[in-house]
């Protein structure tokens, strides 16, 4: 099978989204210049340079009450600041609750019964329970084509990793099981790594 995107596919889901995949989710938590906390997870995340580190989320759809975007990025161009909550498999369900288009007023914390904890670096709050969270001063934000796609990268300034998940001094994914977004609402838990070597 082959199609242009302009002309459609004629399949009962839009299959582009489970062709690229697995993807980390960004379980990115902000807030407002009114002080309101906001999270939403958003599974075109990934990070994009290692000196400084910084990493990137785009939102591809907008709310009623924020006009052209969602809160997160509404959030955030008042701000400057973001924190990215790294999501294991324990966290499903309350990632999955906070995906939902609440009202502005709702504090995705308390409505999911998460744990709230004090970033280090910038005034936002992040998820106590989240294996690694990741502190970003926003760099940029750019508008895509199309109707409400906006990419937003931040430099990471902080980074938490829960102790339980360092294990003879590296950071390890086996311990909390990454969540990952699939396709339509497939998702994927990581249970099996292993190591390849660069040829050279």
């Amino acid at each position: 099978m082959f199609y242009t995107p302009d002309q459609g596919h004629g399949l009962p889901h839009n299959p582009f989204n489970a062709i690229v995949a697995p993807r980390p989710i960004g379980w990115i938590s902000s807030r407002g210049a009114d002080g309101q906390d906001n999270l939403a997870p958003y599974s075109f995340f990934n990070a994009v340079a290692y000196v400084p580190p910084q990493v990137m989320f785009s939102s591809t759809s907008a709310k009623p009450d924020r006009d052209d975007t969602k809160d997160s990025v509404a959030n955030i161009r008042d701000t400057g600041v973001f924190c990215v909550n790294i999501l294991g498999e324990d966290l499903r369900d309350a990632m999955n609750r906070t995906s939902g288009a609440w009202d502005r007023e709702v504090d995705e914390f308390i409505d999911a019964d998460l744990e709230k904890a004090d970033c280090e670096t910038i005034a936002c709050s992040r998820v106590a329970a989240a294996p690694a969270a990741l502190e970003c001063k926003l760099t940029q934000i750019v508008t895509l084509p199309g109707k409400a796609n906006f990419v937003v990268f931040g430099e990471v300034t902080g980074i938490h990793m829960r102790d339980d998940c360092l294990r003879d001094g590296l950071f390890d994914p086996a311990a909390y099981r990454p969540l990952a977004r699939m396709g339509y609402q497939d998702y994927t838990v990581v249970r099996e790594t292993f190591s390849l070597k660069r040829p050279g």
